[in-house]
């Protein structure tokens, strides 16, 4: 559409500049009718041109998103329905999973909600994950046990308590980690706290979400799904410092909203495993 718009508009300018030069020539006319007849003629031709030139700069700016040269599984998530909400977490709609995590889009404010989960085990090991190689955003990353969105469904919906969070988080943990469901119930999660963060994965894709944090502690059953999941591990405290520090140095790449939990409020909750509740924060959102 780019290339016939710009074939379009120099043939328009060619038609447009030959008309007048042509007309301008003929013997015997008047240089007041030129002036009266033509360059009002040539003036519209101009706004014509101007206005398909417009457009062609809108279509160089604003490439068409292609998603041919994705994996096809991931793609199809991107039909999914997330939850739009403001900037204090209130729902005033839903849109595609695609549209949600477009840079295009984000720029224009676009903001939905999500969610963190972080699964300790009887050790005090925090369970890590690094996503897929097919995955749309941050591929090979690094990132605490599971973080995804709920969906505008009638019980991911749900916000008393957080309940509606708390399963679409025991769904993702059976989706990417192969956890069976009875060992993750929401019952069994403590919602922390939110925090709102921004981040773009490359030219295209990034993030826009205001996340709950999500913890639990407990010995868990793992069977990974490759298409959702590289690697997992179980860390300890001076393990992930040893992690964050090389990814400072680019030696390996944490995904962003893993890094701000991980410097802000990550250790503080770490320490407090047993005793949580002080940290429940649901009134307000961290602005990250």
């Amino acid at each position: 559409m780019a290339m016939v718009r710009a074939v379009w508009a120099v043939l328009r300018m060619v038609s447009c500049e030959g008309a007048s030069v042509l007309k301008s020539n003929v013997p015997g006319r008047a240089a007041a009718s030129r002036l009266r007849h033509n360059r009002p003629a040539f003036t519209d031709c101009r706004r014509t041109i101007f206005s398909e030139a417009r457009h062609l700069q809108s279509a160089i700016r604003m490439p068409e998103i292609t998603t041919d040269h994705l994996d096809e599984k991931q793609v199809k998530l991107l039909a999914e329905m997330c939850i739009l909400i403001d900037e204090d977490d209130r729902k005033i709609g839903a849109d595609t999973k695609k549209n949600c995590h477009l840079n295009s889009n984000i720029d224009k404010g676009l903001l939905h909600r999500a969610f963190s989960v972080f699964i300790f085990n009887s050790e005090e090991k925090l369970l890590l994950q690094q996503r897929s190689d097919a995955k749309i955003t941050f591929p090979g990353c690094f990132t605490n046990t599971c973080c995804s969105h709920p969906l505008h469904t009638e019980s991911e919906l749900e916000e008393k308590d957080a309940i509606g969070v708390r399963r679409a988080a025991q769904r993702r943990l059976k989706a990417e980690l192969g956890i069976p469901m009875e060992q993750v119930t929401p019952d069994e999660m403590t919602y922390l706290t939110r925090i709102h963060y921004k981040a773009q994965s490359d030219g295209v894709w990034g993030e826009h979400e205001i996340d709950y944090i999500l913890f639990m502690q407990k010995n868990v059953e793992l069977s990974p799904d490759p298409n959702e999941i590289k690697s997992h591990c179980y860390v300890s405290k001076e393990e992930l410092k040893e992690m964050l520090e090389k990814a400072k140095r680019k030696e390996l790449e944490i995904t962003p909203w893993f890094s701000l939990i991980a410097e802000t409020f990550l250790f503080k909750w770490w320490d407090n495993l047993q005793n949580l509740k002080q940290f429940m924060d649901h009134n307000n959102i961290h602005r990250m």
